[in-house]
């Protein structure tokens, strides 16, 4: 790589602190660097507690699409803030040395109120509100939300007693209060204190550079805690802490579970030789829900599911984690893809101009022909995911476009010759060849692959459908009703959409991330 490797961070100060610290260490081994700052949804809505905005990743999700997209190399994070399930394709390449793993307690005047029966104690995470609740029953928690030094403010303005934090955000811009208490009592969020880089699956070249990174002991600890985390099936909006500790040859494990309110409390504490550290979370998880733990996490999840969305495409567990919690979300393919064997005196000649609308195609080609074989002069994509693939797979982009019309409309203004090679589904429902041929362009269909229609009946009680192309809207209509909301990928399927249902949102990129987001739009009421 030998431009500069693009760091992708929020822009808070704590974010850009761990951010100069990823480029300071990259630029010590001889590599450039380039910092994009972004803001996050978690960074911009203030006003609601983070797990009732209920979105798994609200402060890593931004980096992630940024990433695919293209845009950054990397992403750093406060490893707490990640989801245990990385989108495909994204992959932890490195984690710093631990800073601090305490909370602190920091605390307007004196510390008299830990003995009285009222007090108000600040804190935007649910795990700590869980656990000091359980320790102080009668007291009151509040919300505070924004930056390090933003609820420093607020606590100065409020008349709260005291508000919590995490150590290492003050130590690390040196803002730690004198009038602070350490909550040695208080088990800290999985991973909490560590810096976590993440880069591409694919860019084996920047992983390796990143590896050098890598603090083994940190990566161990955390990787026990956040997989005690993924097995209770925690994420954000459960009251969960875990920390794992090395020491000399053995590795202990501390974890709990709460209720919101702190009533139930259940807890573990293990140690194992540090050579079995790969069971040490399992064993933790088994004892918490052997012990009421699955059906602490049942009622958990029953008491914010309060709305229920299909999808007729299957998602990635990243992907699901990215819904609001609350969405009772389903998932299911209502088609199914059959790659076409493409005869070899189509793909062997040389073709000057090539039009692809669908990763599927992608695949077709390469199931027929090694890449090597294919003599494409001009390749002309639609979405940014199949112009990725196709550039990571086939050979550079000459043109993309949100959709097939676009595309139709800039291969007639501005592509050279009066031909081309379309690869496609035996069912498509888009505009680009007839667009092509009204303007006296040749278009040679070639069926790449089949689309077969399977369709499936929803659930009662589902109330939107997520739609992903035309085929999709039609698979549904097969077996269902089109009175639910739709929501669609891009203004193609749409377009289908709307000859059918009343209600019918479109993404604002065409991403299944973006259609996620117009679904969690959709339900911003939900607490």
């Amino acid at each position: 790589m030998n431009r500069p490797i693009r760091i992708g961070t929020r822009d808070s100060e704590l974010a850009m602190w761990q951010a100069h610290t990823v480029k300071d260490k990259l630029e010590a081994l001889g590599r450039q660097t380039q910092l994009v700052p972004v803001k996050s949804t978690g960074d911009m809505v203030l006003d609601q507690p983070l797990y009732e905005l209920g979105i798994t990743g609200i402060f890593t999700k931004t980096l992630d699409i940024a990433m695919l997209n293209g845009e950054i190399d990397v992403a750093v994070h406060s490893m707490k803030d990640v989801p245990t399930a990385l989108p495909k394709g994204i992959v932890q390449a490195a984690v710093l040395e631990r800073g601090p793993t305490i909370d602190l307690l920091v605390y307007k005047h004196n510390e008299e109120f830990l003995a009285q029966p009222k007090a108000v104690i600040a804190t935007g995470s649910l795990r700590r509100q869980a656990q000091w609740l359980n320790r102080y029953p009668s007291h009151t928690v509040v919300d505070l939300r924004g930056n390090v030094n933003t609820r420093l403010e607020k606590l100065e303005k409020q008349s709260w007693n005291g508000a919590i934090f995490a150590a290492a955000g003050l130590n690390r811009l040196g803002l730690e209060p004198d009038n602070t208490i350490g909550l040695t009592w208080m088990v800290p969020a999985p991973a909490q204190g560590a810096v976590v880089v993440l880069a591409m699956e694919e860019n084996e070249e920047l992983r390796e550079v990143l590896a050098l990174l890598n603090h083994h002991e940190t990566n161990i600890c955390t990787s026990v805690e956040r997989r005690f985390l993924s097995l209770l099936e925690g994420g954000c909006t459960a009251p969960i802490g875990a920390l794992a500790t090395i020491y000399e040859d053995k590795i202990t494990l501390k974890g709990v579970l709460l209720t919101r309110d702190g009533n139930k409390k259940l807890e573990v504490e293990k140690t194992l030789p540090l050579s079995h550290f790969h069971n040490l979370a399992s064993e933790c998880a088994e004892y918490i829900l052997i012990r009421g733990g699955k059906r602490l996490m049942n009622e958990l999840q029953e008491s914010t599911r309060s709305a229920k969305v299909f999808s007729t495409k299957n998602l990635t567990a990243g992907q699901l984690q990215l819904f609001k919690e609350g969405l009772a979300v389903q998932a299911e393919d209502f088609i199914k893809i059959s790659p076409n064997r493409i005869p070899l005196s189509v793909l062997k000649n040389p073709i000057e101009n090539v039009v692809i609308t669908s990763q599927n195609a992608v695949e077709a080609l390469l199931t027929s022909v090694p890449k090597e074989e294919l003599k494409f002069t001009n390749i002309y994509c639609v979405g940014r995911r199949t112009k990725r693939l196709i550039e990571n797979r086939l050979g550079k982009v000459k043109h993309s476009a949100n959709n097939a019309k676009k595309l139709a409309d800039y291969l007639v203004e501005y592509m050279e010759g009066l031909e081309v090679t379309y690869f496609c589904s035996d069912q498509r429902m888009d505009d680009l060849p007839a667009i092509l041929t009204e303007n006296r362009i040749v278009v040679n269909e070639i069926e790449a692959y089949k689309t077969k229609l399977s369709p499936l009946k929803v659930p009662e009680g589902v109330e939107g459908i997520m739609f992903y192309s035309p085929s999709t809207v039609e698979s549904y209509l097969l077996e269902n009703k089109p009175d639910k909301i739709a929501y669609c990928i891009g203004e193609t399927t749409a377009k289908a959409a709307q000859a059918h249902f009343s209600d019918v949102r479109v993404a604002r990129i065409p991403s299944i991330e973006s259609v996620i987001d117009l679904v969690n739009e959709a339900y911003a009421a939900i607490k």
